[in-house]
């Protein structure tokens, strides 16, 4: 077997939906399977993968074992020659894995394959590519000076911005979101660190294929929406796990000073002070127009009785999406995608090509009763059932 597609699943359930049907089109002509580990959600995330993928290997977990636990659960179960971790809030485009297999075979002492990541409004995520968080570069990253000196070396180094996020090329840290590698590598390295409960899991295994003498490579030819906010909300339990996630890393790899707890405690509570306020809700601003991207009008109807409000019917087949019929009189606009027509790499595009801060997007996945998407990076996503 090719590949498995390894899926860490808590209470995410719409998300876990969408994600799963956009995997199994994505495997469509490889040798592969997707296993869904579920970590004791308590909605109803397994009853739906059960009936709507009784195909898809299910883990239920007992409990809520963590992130790398979790996953190496998962890896345990595996039979492909590569793994992908994979969270639930992300969609893949149809050719996704074929890309980043070819790419990843064709490397030499590979060691992990990250891809362009894009939130649900079509925006970059910078986190797709970094690098080492040595106290130094976490110092740039917390007062900003990466944003500050982007072209110089010294200060640009978190963000691995001597790479854009159009250029294909090695980085030192990936993000758990979506890591391709080879398992016996995952074995090898021991796998996710279950000492490190969440948030510094990702690095700690980037850092430990580097010291396997491998190579780690950000690969922008593909782009996988992740809607980020979903899987995690800001609380203080967050806060508190983030400051025991940044201690655990800095603790197992680097040397240990006065000066050096200081700084990381320092920066720690201050950036996690950042991250507190990022996630908090902000006012919900309904969307002034809808436009439904479809070829089934009759669907469109439908929708705008549910929404209680009047849905403009665009035409897939005759029509082209673009931003002058999107962008008008600063309206906020809702972009809702049908999936039965349009597939998820069109969706991708659309949102990548678009990208206007009064448009929003929402994706009908095929055969689903709900649209789901989000607005914001930094908040939870929505789902509305239209049934």
């Amino acid at each position: 077997m090719q590949l498995s597609v390894i899926i860490l699943n808590y209470n995410v359930r719409y998300f876990l939906e969408q994600c799963v049907l956009s995997v199994q089109e994505a495997l469509s002509g490889i040798d592969g399977e997707i296993i869904v580990v579920d970590n004791h959600s308590d909605d109803d995330s397994c009853v739906m993968m059960k009936n709507r993928f009784p195909e898809v290997c299910l883990i239920e977990n007992k409990e809520n074992s963590g992130f790398p636990k979790g996953n190496n659960i998962g890896v345990a179960q595996a039979k492909g020659k590569y793994i992908c971790i994979l969270n639930p809030d992300t969609v893949v485009a149809e050719d996704t894995f074929v890309k980043v297999l070819a790419f990843a075979e064709k490397q030499k002492n590979l060691g992990i394959v990250g891809c362009k990541l894009i939130d649900g409004t079509g925006n970059f995520l910078p986190e797709s590519k970094r690098g080492i968080p040595t106290p130094w570069v976490a110092f740039t990253k917390i007062f900003g000076l990466y944003k500050i000196f982007p072209k110089q070396k010294l200060f640009n180094q978190y963000y691995a911005q001597h790479l854009c996020e159009n250029q294909t090329g090695e980085v030192a840290i990936l993000v758990g979101a979506f890591m391709l590698m080879e398992r016996e590598l995952y074995i090898e390295t021991g796998g996710f660190d279950e000492d490190c409960f969440m948030y510094a899991d990702d690095i700690d295994l980037s850092y430990s294929v580097l010291m396997k003498q491998r190579k780690n490579y950000y690969y922008h030819e593909t782009a996988v929406v992740h809607y980020k906010g979903e899987s995690t909300v800001k609380d203080e339990k967050y806060m508190k796990r983030f400051q025991e996630a940044m201690e655990f890393f800095y603790q197992k790899h680097f040397r240990k000073s006065l000066f050096f707890s200081v700084f990381i405690k320092i920066g720690i509570f201050f950036f996690s002070f950042v991250k507190m306020f990022q996630g908090k809700p902000r006012p919900i601003l309904l969307p002034e127009h809808y436009i439904f991207y479809s070829s089934n009008e009759n669907k469109c109807n439908q929708l705008s009785l549910v929404l209680k409000n009047k849905i403009s019917f665009l035409d897939f087949k005759k029509e082209k999406m673009v931003n002058s019929c999107l962008v008008s009189e600063g309206k906020r606009v809702e972009v809702i995608l049908d999936n039965q027509y349009i597939s998820f790499k069109k969706c991708i595009e659309i949102l990548e090509t678009v990208k206007h801060k009064s448009v929003t997007f929402k994706i009908l996945p095929k055969k689903a009763n709900f649209i789901i998407g989000s607005n914001s990076k930094n908040e939870r996503g929505e789902m509305i059932k239209i049934e």
